[in-house]
């Protein structure tokens, strides 16, 4: 029973955050060095980066159903996300480096106001439920 209990954990860590809906241009996703084409339909992991260029553009959906907008010249990293389907409870903590971010938050920040966390290079924001778009410019 114990060793189940742990390979379902197991699994759950190993499920994507989200997924690539949109792709344009130069466009995307650093996991453990390595770089790879943000493509539709691509799996996108906790602890991803999502880089795009000066034509470049991604939108991503994730599993709470958070909606995800990444601009031209952007760096944004996932650094943290956990999703329970069924209690909707969980945490995401994002930083956007450089560009531009647009959200519409999900089920996550409805349920577990505190949980949705983004941040820039001078500030954090808490999320409880809304839209925005971050936009930090090089040197800010």
């Amino acid at each position: 029973m114990l060793a189940a209990s742990f390979a379902l954990l197991a699994n759950a860590a190993d499920l994507p955050a989200g997924m690539i809906k949109t792709a344009k241009g130069s466009a995307a996703i650093e996991r453990e060095g390595k770089k790879t084409p943000a493509l539709a339909g691509a799996a996108l992991m906790a602890s991803d980066r999502v880089v795009t260029g000066a034509d470049g553009s991604v939108g991503i959906t994730l599993r709470d159903e958070t909606l995800l907008a990444v601009g031209p010249n952007s760096n944004v990293w996932l650094e943290k996300y956990a999703f329970d389907p069924t209690s909707h409870e969980g945490a995401l903590d994002a930083t956007v480096k450089k560009g531009t971010l647009g959200v519409i938050s999900g089920k996550l920040s409805k349920q577990s106001p505190g949980a949705v966390q983004f941040r820039t290079p001078t500030s954090i924001l808490g999320v409880r439920g809304t839209e925005f778009v971050i936009d930090v410019k090089d040197g800010d």
